[in-house]
């Protein structure tokens, strides 16, 4: 049980990774030029009237005072209101969570799906032509554009064949799904990339390991041999591989939601940032942050859960 002492003191480590990314994101979006209560009121809005909105919402503090009554509401389990929607941010985030979440969580195992399979191929078939056809995909699928790719799927499964819809979040769960499949297909087909290649690496090298070649002296099929040996070690490098790459899955959820209209929290970032609702920037991001920072934590504990060797 020693090797999982890290979860006691770990989330200590943690909390400075938080403060410093809500002082980041605090002087961030307060550098972003334009008044939030011109913006609301609108080009004919009145100094009195702009002056109280402000005064209402905060913002004719310090700068460090402002942060300081962040902080605060954030201590209290709040973050404060919205400029723009005029309501508690918690709750505003609260309601727009299930699509990112949908998309996330949908776009983990369509990637996982895609990625098993095709270094399995690859990998137990090394220098043949299915290797190479796979090493060009897994590349080239770097390259593409999160939005683009979008499009792409949007042009051909939704526009020629009519097989998906544009956009939306749909009603009931079995709409949702035929809803989220595009959006999650466009974040999978480039996180599975990353994540073919890694676990091509990682199971190559477990086929030429000591326990690998010990498995088969005593008698084990090759087949028997990958499947309790070579791809169960395989998978912690690719854990946490997902894990160091969950802040550019986030990233590519923002995306892929203006892409779709999904009306998830990648949308709510996104128009927060156009209209300067500093609550509203403030709350998602540091959602997203607990969000990365928890789910390395959860990497971290399946890691030591998977491999006894390793010691966090």
């Amino acid at each position: 049980m020693d090797r999982f002492r890290f979860v006691l003191y770990r989330p200590l480590q943690l909390l400075p990774v938080l403060l410093g990314i809500s002082i980041i994101t605090f002087v961030l979006i307060r550098s972003i030029p334009g008044d939030p209560a011109r913006l609301l009121l609108g080009t004919k809005s009145t100094p009195e009237a702009i002056a109280r909105i402000r005064a209402q919402f905060g913002l004719d503090e310090p700068l460090w005072v402002q942060y300081l009554y962040f902080l605060k509401n954030l201590f209290n389990g709040e973050m404060g209101t919205s400029i723009l929607y005029r309501i508690d941010v918690v709750r505003l985030i609260g309601e727009r969570i299930g699509p990112t979440l949908s998309l996330v969580l949908g776009s983990v195992i369509l990637a996982i799906a895609i990625a098993v399979p095709l270094a399995t191929a690859a990998a137990r078939n090394r220098g043949s032509l299915i290797d190479h056809t796979i090493r060009i995909i897994s590349t080239a699928g770097l390259g593409f554009p999160a939005f683009w790719l979008g499009i792409m799927l949007i042009i051909l499964f939704s526009v020629k064949f009519d097989m998906f819809p544009v956009s939306g979040y749909g009603d009931g769960f079995a709409d949702r799904l035929h809803h989220m499949v595009l959006p999650c297909l466009t974040v999978a087909l480039a996180l599975s990339a990353v994540l073919t290649r890694n676990l091509r690496a990682s199971m190559i090298a477990e086929l030429s390991s000591d326990h690998a070649t010990a498995a088969r002296a005593r008698g084990l099929p090759e087949g028997m041999v990958f499947w309790r040996h070579v791809l169960p070690n395989s998978l912690v490098p690719t854990i946490n591989l997902l894990a160091v790459n969950i802040g550019w899955l986030i990233g590519g959820t923002v995306v892929v939601e203006t892409v779709f209209s999904l009306p998830g929290m990648g949308q709510l970032l996104v128009r927060g940032i156009f209209t300067r609702d500093y609550m509203v920037v403030q709350g998602v991001a540091m959602a997203f942050a607990c969000a990365a920072v928890l789910i390395n934590f959860l990497a971290d504990i399946l890691t030591a859960a998977a491999d006894p060797r390793v010691k966090i």
